[in-house]
């Protein structure tokens, strides 16, 4: 768990990157973080495979939209290695990124907004 933690808020940290995990798991998480007392899951969308001396991390994320994917994912990449390696001291073989949606500038909830059923 505490490699998922530091790799989930390292690559947060990266311009361009609106949240991490994808569909199902970040809709239940923004219904779980919306209940008085939730704290955010800072480890959603990190899968992690711990050794006794490397690690392998998964990161689903979402980008805002225009800016280069490939560029996030370069950053991000560089923040967790960083990261995870001075925290934990160990050695990160890979970083694996998946881009999982694109944030639209209109995506945003508006809670205001009227819904279908009371």
């Amino acid at each position: 768990g505490v490699v998922e933690k530091i790799a989930g808020m390292a690559a947060r940290e990266v311009s361009g990157v609106h949240a991490l995990g994808g569909g199902l798991a970040r809709t239940l998480g923004a219904v779980r973080d919306r209940v008085p007392g939730g704290r955010p899951n800072v480890a959603r969308g990190v899968k992690v495979e711990v050794g006794e001396r490397q690690t392998a991390i998964d990161l689903d994320i979402v980008v805002e939209y225009g800016v280069p994917i490939t560029d996030v994912a370069a950053d991000i990449r560089e923040n967790v290695i960083a990261a995870v390696e001075r925290m934990t001291g160990l050695e990160v073989v890979e970083v694996n990124i998946a881009a999982v949606d694109v944030h639209l500038p209109f995506d945003e909830d508006d809670d205001d907004a009227e819904a279908r059923v009371q």
